[in-house]
């Protein structure tokens, strides 16, 4: 019997067994609904987007906190934030790099919207924090608890997370990539603040470095196929 409480992860052998399988259903039917949900506000037009968009962010508030998770569990606690460093440091780097190709390439170009470049780093930083939540705290945790390992449940997140970006080939692979290293990241330091940074960085550097005609103003859905110059 002490082996078991050497096991991180409920076992169909362990006494949490009468319990398993209906944690496993619900967490599989959060799942469905909310991706569900998003894939609705990509494919839906104003203004019944908006409306779809807050029934999504609902859903994934009510959802999570009826789990009543920590701050360690999501990782937001204030504490050991020097991995932020080191995790920053390298987003900095790799975006560097991209403005760097873009550079010779002769691709840069400004952020596409209107507004001040102030707002719209600020506002873009805030999504890509609320992407990394998403990805992490809502599809990753409850992946870990219905499939049979950490590295099936990072690659499924990251394949929810980079289909959820298509029809934009650039963006879908690239968050199938960052998919798998921020979760991958997540599992072993626990710190989403640094997360939500290096996306954001990552993000506003591609905007800038990959000529709109490709990316389409960094559009997914029907945004993506509604695209013109």
């Amino acid at each position: 019997m002490t082996v078991l409480t050497e096991i991180s992860f409920p076992t169909w052998n362990n006494l949490t067994v009468p319990s398993l399988p209906k944690l496993r259903s619900r967490d599989f039917l959060e799942l469905a609904v909310c991706y569900g949900l998003i894939e609705l506000v990509i494919w839906t037009s104003r203004p019944l987007q908006r409306l779809l968009f807050w029934i999504a962010f609902a859903w994934i508030l009510a959802t999570t906190l009826v789990h009543r998770p920590d701050a360690n569990t999501l990782g937001l606690r204030l504490s050991g934030l020097r991995s932020l460093l080191w995790i920053t440091a390298g987003g900095l780097l790799f975006g560097g790099l991209l403005i760097g190709i873009g550079f010779e390439l002769q691709t840069l170009h400004p952020l596409h919207g209107a507004g001040s470049l102030g707002l719209h780093m600020a506002g873009y930083l805030l999504w890509a924090f609320e992407q990394q939540f998403i990805l992490q705290n809502y599809f990753l945790l409850r992946l870990l608890r219905v499939l049979p390992t950490q590295f099936a449940a990072v690659i499924a997140a990251a394949v929810l997370f980079s289909t959820a970006h298509l029809p934009n080939l650039v963006l879908a692979v690239a968050t199938l990539v960052w998919g798998i290293v921020s979760c991958t990241l997540f599992l072993r330091h626990r710190n989403l603040y640094a997360l939500g940074l290096v996306h954001g960085i990552l993000g506003l550097c591609v905007a800038i470095s990959v000529p709109d005609a490709v990316t389409h103003h960094m559009m997914v859905g029907l945004g993506y196929l509604h695209y013109h110059r």
